[in-house]
């Protein structure tokens, strides 16, 4: 990588950055009435309003010039030609060829994966449209009503998140539940509200060893067989695995155990069998639009120039906010009740992708990395934490998703919900003076005096940056198009930061360390000298509490 040029676009952009530090957005509005016209990109339906953001062409020239100096269209060709771009397991990573509708070859360690994944979706199809139609019954014969999904991270973020977004298109006889946590009141609360002669459950986990998931659906079987028979729990289960013996061994039948390749990461695998709890709920049909709007946003990646590629901007104007203006988080805010998962799927999507310290060489990284992503629905949000994004002293880029038109909602609510959604952009970017909250005081009758004190408390700064993200209607195609365009963000942002995106050690030492203390806490062995004083005296607090 050529470091000296990285090192001479970070420079250039500093120094730009400190040219326009009193510059603010509404001043670049004033300066260039076309603003919105050259900071906004249209694709197949779907408006990416980046205007509102401290960012003229200069900084996004710079900008394109540090992502080529970090070698991003060599880097994108490795990712689609399957070379091994996570390097620390020495894996590809191709969850674009799970979304490849349009026949092209994607090659895994030389070999076309195609093949395996077309055979594998037909296999999910029949089993998924089985379960729509009736042709795959439970054990009394009678027709599955409720779906229960077992899995954790990207085997449970993904799936909870998309059947809930597409709602609308599930079939009302399907009842549709997800379950992660190694709390037990997550299963055994699902368990209670689910009629077991007619729940499918389906288990995911790549290895079939995960602890969360396997407890939980070791639990699950066992509420089953105790209603129904030991005979009669397999036809209740399906699982989504590369673990295929150990879950044979669990009891599932070979014909409803669907593949997942290591080359697919858990946060990337909606689009696998993983997504098979979506494929029953909205049917194969729709899933398939779902696949292609991810393929939507592939194309586009590859082929538009930097200038107008949606997901190199979006991860371009992050490393602006990040890197040079300093913002520490960024929320998402779907003004979508249904999309009420989404800021979550994309918590894990880029803190866990890009939440790294050491560089590619396993130096310490250069620039500060992923930062903090939150989120809430609007109109939620705004009576929860946008005091903080409006007035706090911490300022918070902000992503708005919206619909132009509802689906199954009242028209009246969805005007009032695109009003506030156009408002909060506006509101955060112009923000209100002193001189003018005095004003309006003084307009509703107050006194000079009174009018004087209260102003400084009904004062917004303004100048706090936002993206809109605005379609048409929520469908399986846009959902699949949203998806991608945050998978393909994170990815620039990780060639821009020169970390591996695709990996996740951050999460091991928990686990190791976990597996350590189930057997103390359990009272299977003893507390032993190297723990340290803090564990060591909540683990004796636990006990007597339990004791007691």
């Amino acid at each position: 990588m050529p470091h000296k040029e990285i090192e001479q676009s970070v420079a250039a952009l500093e120094a730009h950055k400190r040219a326009v530090a009193d510059q603010t957005i509404a001043d670049l509005f004033r300066a260039d009435p076309n603003r919105f016209a050259r900071f906004h990109i249209e694709l197949d339906g779907l408006l990416f309003d980046f205007s509102k953001h401290r960012l003229d062409t200069t900084a996004l020239n710079l900008l394109i010039r540090l992502a080529r100096a970090a070698g991003l269209e060599a880097h994108r060709a490795a990712l689609f030609a399957g070379e091994p771009i996570n390097t620390t397991e020495h894996r590809p990573a191709l969850h674009m060829a799970l979304r490849n509708l349009s026949g092209r070859r994607f090659y895994a360690k030389g070999r076309d994966i195609m093949p395996e994944v077309i055979a594998e979706r037909a296999k999910m199809e029949a089993f998924a449209e089985g379960v729509r139609n009736g042709a795959v019954r439970s054990a009394s014969g009678a027709q599955f009503t409720d779906i229960v999904n077992i899995g954790i991270g990207g085997s449970d973020l993904g799936p909870a998140m998309a059947v809930r977004a597409l709602s609308p298109f599930v079939p009302d006889q399907l009842r549709l539940h997800t379950v992660a946590n190694i709390d037990g009141a997550a299963i055994g609360d699902t368990l209670k509200a689910v009629p077991l002669e007619t729940t499918l459950f389906i288990v995911c986990s790549k290895t079939f060893t995960t602890v969360e998931t396997i407890t939980n659906a070791a639990a699950a079987r066992k509420a089953v067989a105790d209603r129904l028979g030991e005979s009669a729990a397999a036809q209740h289960f399906c699982a989504v695995s590369a673990g295929l013996d150990r879950a044979k061994a669990f009891g599932i039948a070979e014909s409803r155990i669907f593949a997942f390749w290591d080359w697919v990461g858990g946060r990337y695998s909606i689009w696998s069998s993983i997504g098979l709890l979506l494929a029953i709920a909205i049917g194969m049909e729709r899933f398939e639009e779902f696949l292609a709007g991810g393929e939507d946003i592939d194309r586009h990646f590859l082929e538009a120039p930097f200038e107008r590629n949606l997901p190199v901007l979006m991860g371009l104007i992050g490393i602006w906010c990040r890197n040079f203006l300093g913002f520490c988080s960024h929320a998402v805010i779907p003004y979508d009740e249904r999309l009420a998962r989404f800021p979550a799927y994309l918590q894990q999507l880029e803190m866990e992708s890009n939440g790294k310290s050491a560089d590619l060489s396993g130096q310490r990284v250069q620039l500060a990395t992923a930062p903090v992503i939150f989120g809430e629905p609007g109109t939620n949000g705004q009576h929860a934490f946008f005091q903080m994004l409006h007035q706090g002293t911490d300022i918070v880029p902000v992503d708005f998703l919206v619909a132009a038109q509802p689906l199954n909602a009242s028209p009246s609510h969805h005007i009032l919900l695109l009003a506030n959604c156009l408002a909060q952009s506006q509101a955060l970017m112009q923000g209100r003076t002193l001189r003018e909250a005095e004003a309006i005081l003084r307009s509703q009758g107050h006194s000079a005096e009174v009018a004087a004190a209260l102003a400084p408390h009904k004062t917004f700064s303004g100048n706090r940056p936002s993206s809109t993200f605005l379609y048409r209607q929520m469908s399986p195609r846009v959902l699949g198009q949203l998806i991608a365009l945050y998978e393909h963000k994170v990815f620039v942002q990780g060639t821009v930061w020169n970390i591996n995106s695709f990996d996740q050690w951050g999460v091991e030492l928990g686990k190791e360390l976990a597996n350590k203390l189930a057997p103390i806490l359990a009272g299977q062995s003893a507390i032993g000298p190297d723990l340290d004083s803090s564990t060591a005296g909540l683990i004796e607090a636990a006990r007597m509490l339990r004791e007691h």
